[in-house]
């Protein structure tokens, strides 16, 4: 049975480095076997189909067909569309009333504990706020990622240490699980 899943690519195609044109990931997964291969935006996002494997294996063998074919790594998550949609229906905050650019969401390529951000006061990011999830980190910042300090400081180092995490915003997340969808 074929699933599909969509594959998220961390800092390719950002400040002129790392550069990796949709046609070539398309092409690249499709060598490695994938169906129905489909990109969105140039941020490095991908939605394949694939009848062997999981997540995990997934993302390492589109890693290393990067590493190969383009001579750069870069942090790949991999999901299928039914945690993506289990991500999307349990937002903690109001996704409906938001502006996309005002929610975002981090992925995480393994579960976070809240330890890890324990040291986070949130009254000092208000009215910033930031939920975790599911392998996943929701973020709300009224006036978009560009301006958020919380956003800054979730991003340092030591916080995602040994860790791959890529961020998108709520309008990219709602069409991924659109086109993750069964019969899409």
């Amino acid at each position: 049975m074929t699933t599909t899943y969509a594959a998220l690519l961390r800092g390719i195609n950002v400040g002129g480095s790392k550069k990796l044109p949709m046609a070539e990931l398309r092409a690249l997964l499709e060598e490695l076997g994938h169906q129905d291969v489909r990109t969105y935006l140039q941020s490095g996002q991908a939605v394949f189909g694939c009848d062997h494997g999981d997540e995990e294996s997934l993302a390492a063998g589109l890693t290393e067909g990067i590493e190969r074919r383009f001579g750069f790594t870069a942090g790949v998550i991999v999901r299928d569309h039914a945690y993506l949609k289990a991500v999307r229906d349990v937002c903690p905050f109001p996704a409906d009333r938001l502006e996309g650019r005002q929610l975002h969401l981090t992925l995480f390529s393994e579960p976070v504990g809240a330890e890890r951000f324990a040291e986070i006061d949130p009254a000092a990011y208000l009215p910033e706020e930031f939920r975790l999830g599911d392998r996943a980190l929701y973020l709300y910042a009224p006036d978009g990622l560009g301006r958020s300090k919380l956003a800054e400081y979730l991003a340092r180092p030591r916080l995602v240490k040994g860790l791959i995490a890529t961020t998108r915003n709520w309008n990219t997340v709602v069409k991924l699980v659109e086109m993750t969808a069964p019969g899409d």
